[in-house]
C-alpha cells in the first residue's frame, strides 16, 4: 500500500512539476512575442546622415551631374519624358495622379493627359515618392544596407543604382515605341556620348576618361536622389526630444495609431517594415488586365507614411484618393469585407484581422500622420539641361 501510494506520490509530483513547466515555457513564450512585437512596433526619427554603398561613394560632382540627368529627357526614347516628370519636386517628387503617364502626353501631375492618336499604356502603379528613398529598407534599429534597399512596389530590384535604370527601360514609363527594352540604354549612353558637356561632367565626377557609361549613368542619378531628404518633420523633431513640436491630439493619434494596428506593418524610421502583404486593395479600371502584384499573389510591398500630403492618391494602383478613404478600406478589410473580387478575404495577410479601425478614431490618426510631413527638401529645378531640350520633358 506505501509503495503504491508512493508511486502516485510521485506520479502527481512529476505532473505537477510538468503543468508548471509547460505553463512557465509558454509564459516565457508569450513574453518573448511581446517583447518581439514591442520591437517590431518600435519608431524613431530619421538619421541625419545618408549612407552610400561602398561602389557608389557621394561626392558633390556625382550629385550635380546626376540631377542634370534626372531633368532631362534626352534618358527616354522620344526625349520626350525625364525621370521628374513624374516625380517632380513640385508634387514631393512624387505626383498628384493615380497612374503615371509617361510617352506621347503632355501636362504634370494631375494635369498630364496622352496626346492623340496613343497607344501607350498607363503605367500600371502610383508613382511613389523619391523623397528619403535614401533610407529604403531601414529598420528599426535604424540599420540599412543601401546595396540590398528595397525598390518599387513588387520588390523587384535592390538600391537606388538598380532602380535609375528601369523607368529608362519600361516601355509605358520613359523607353516609348521607337526602341527595344535591350537597346534603349545604349542609345541613351550614345545620345550623352555626343554631348561634350556630358563628357566633361562624366569625367569630372569619376576621375577617368571615356565615363560615360551604363553603370556610371546610374550611379550618378542614385546619387542625386540620395539628397532628396526631408528628415526634419515635426515627428522627427519630437522624437529627438522636442515635446512640444506636436499637438496633444496628434499625440493620441500616435497612441491610437499604435494601438489599432496600424503600426504593425508601419513601424521603423520610415513607417514601413518593407514586406509585402496581401490586402485586396481596389482595382483601378484604368488598367484593362489586374495587377496581380508580387509573383501573381496579390501582394505588395508596405509604403512608406512619410509626406503623404504630397503623395496622394494613395495605394499601389492610386484608386484611393484621401488618407479617410484609405482608413475606411482598412476598416473594411479588418472586417472581412472585400472590395476587389479578385482577392478574397482568406487571402488577406493575417495582420489585417489585428486592425481595431473606428470612424471616430480616423481624424486623430490623419492628425498624426500630418506630423510625418516635412517641405525642407531641394526644390531647385534647373535652368537648362546639357542636351539643350526642355528641362523636364514635356510638362507645360
Amino acid at each position: 500500500m506505501f509503495k503504491i501510494r508512493f508511486i502516485i506520490g510521485v506520479s502527481i509530483a512529476f505532473l505537477i512539476i510538468g503543468c508548471k513547466n509547460a505553463n512557465e515555457k509558454a509564459s516565457d513564450e508569450a513574453a518573448l512575442k511581446k517583447r518581439k512585437i514591442a520591437l517590431l512596433n518600435r519608431v524613431s526619427a530619421l538619421p541625419l546622415l545618408v549612407k552610400s554603398p561602398d561602389k557608389n561613394e557621394f561626392s558633390d560632382e556625382k550629385a550635380a551631374l546626376g540631377k542634370l540627368l534626372f531633368y532631362d529627357p534626352i534618358l527616354s526614347g522620344d526625349k520626350d519624358v525625364a525621370c521628374v516628370t513624374c516625380h517632380h519636386p513640385n508634387t514631393g517628387y512624387a505626383e498628384f495622379l493615380d497612374l503615371s503617364i509617361g510617352p506621347n502626353a503632355s501636362g504634370l501631375g494631375s494635369r498630364r493627359r496622352f496626346k492623340s492618336p496613343n497607344d501607350i499604356p498607363f503605367v500600371k502603379r502610383n508613382a511613389q515618392t523619391i523623397l528619403n528613398s535614401a533610407f529604403n529598407g531601414i529598420d528599426v534599429n535604424n540599420r540599412y544596407d543601401p546595396e540590398k534597399a528595397s525598390m518599387f512596389w513588387d520588390e523587384r530590384v535592390k538600391s537606388l543604382e538598380m532602380q535609375a535604370l528601369e523607368p529608362i527601360r519600361a516601355l509605358e514609363e520613359m523607353r516609348g515605341n521607337n526602341f527595344s527594352e535591350d537597346k534603349i540604354l545604349n542609345v541613351v549612353i550614345d545620345r550623352l556620348k555626343s554631348i561634350p558637356e556630358y563628357r566633361e561632367l562624366f569625367d569630372t565626377a569619376f576621375d577617368s576618361v571615356n565615363a560615360i557609361t551604363i553603370a556610371n549613368l546610374s550611379k550618378a542619378i542614385a546619387a542625386f536622389e540620395r539628397t532628396l531628404v526631408a528628415n526634419n518633420s515635426r515627428f522627427d523633431k519630437y522624437m529627438r526630444g522636442d515635446k512640444d513640436a506636436i499637438h496633444i491630439s496628434e499625440k493620441d493619434g500616435f497612441e491610437l495609431f499604435k494601438s489599432v494596428g496600424c503600426i504593425n506593418c508601419h513601424n521603423g524610421p520610415m513607417f514601413s517594415d518593407y514586406l509585402p502583404h496581401v490586402l485586396g486593395v481596389p482595382r483601378n479600371n484604368k488598367l484593362s488586365e489586374i495587377d496581380k502584384g508580387i509573383q501573381d499573389t496579390f501582394a505588395f510591398r508596405t509604403p512608406s507614411l512619410r509626406n503623404l500630403r504630397f503623395t496622394a492618391p494613395y495605394m499601389h494602383n492610386g484608386s484611393l484618393t484621401t488618407l479617410k478613404r484609405v482608413l475606411e478600406f482598412y476598416e473594411d478589410i479588418a472586417n472581412g469585407k472585400e472590395r476587389n473580387a479578385d482577392v478574397p478575404a482568406e487571402k488577406f495577410d493575417p495582420l489585417v484581422h489585428e486592425l481595431k479601425l473606428s470612424v471616430k478614431e480616423m481624424s486623430l490618426i490623419i492628425s498624426f500622420l500630418n506630423t510625418l510631413n516635412d517641405e525642407e527638401f531641394d526644390k531647385e529645378i534647373p535652368e537648362a539641361v546639357p542636351s539643350g531640350l526642355t528641362v523636364g520633358g514635356n510638362i507645360n
